[in-house]
């Protein structure tokens, strides 16, 4: 170990180079989390660059006919009896 932790606010970027040599994991979730924001501007171009589009929204009712119904016949629903 090195000694003890130096502060953040004393000297942030000795602070950062002290966490990401002892405290990897922390640092660079830190460092993905803190890039999140800035995907939700830069992703969406890019991916649309590269052909990839969002899928059409699936339906949530199902599309019901507008003409009348057919009447079924042959299919044994007047032959079945109990």
């Amino acid at each position: 170990m090195s000694g003890a932790s130096p502060r953040f606010w004393a000297g942030p970027v000795r602070y950062l180079r002290w966490a990401a040599r002892e405290r990897p994991s922390y640092f660079w979730s830190c460092v993905i989390a803190a890039l999140g924001p800035a995907q939700l501007m830069v992703v969406p171009p890019i991916r649309r660059y590269f052909g990839d589009y969002d899928a059409p929204p699936i339906p949530l009712t199902y599309p019901v006919p507008t003409g009348p119904r057919k009447q079924l016949t042959g299919y044994g629903d007047e032959t079945e009896t109990d």
